[in-house]
C-alpha cells in the first residue's frame, strides 16, 4: 500500500524515508502521533500530507519492524535489573 507514497533517496533528507513529493519524513509523522497529535492536527500543520500518506507511513514502519532484528530498550533510572 505504501510503496507508491514513500520514497528513500540519498539526496532527500539524507535518505530517510519521506512522503513522495515532500521532505516530510516517516519519522516525523510517527513522532507527532506518539506525542499525542491527532491525524487532523498533522494534516493541518502539513497541508501537503493526506490521510493516505499518514497511513502509508504507518504501514511502512510496521513492515520495517517486522524484520528479525532485536531492538533492546534502555533501562530507566528507576528500574532494577533482575539477573
Amino acid at each position: 500500500m505504501y510503496r507508491d507514497l514513500i520514497q528513500s533517496d540519498p539526496s532527500i533528507m539524507m535518505g530517510k524515508p519521506v512522503i513522495v513529493g515532500t521532505r516530510i519524513t516517516v519519522e516525523l509523522i510517527l513522532e507527532k502521533l506518539a506525542a499525542g497529535e491527532t491525524v487532523e492536527q498533522i494534516l493541518e500543520a502539513h497541508p501537503r500530507l493526506t490521510r493516505k500518506a499518514i497511513q502509508a507511513a504507518l504501514s511502512f514502519a510496521a513492515e520495517a519492524l517486522r524484520a528479525d532484528v532485536v531492538y533492546p530498550l534502555e533501562e530507566t533510572a528507576g528500574e532494577v535489573s533482575s539477573g
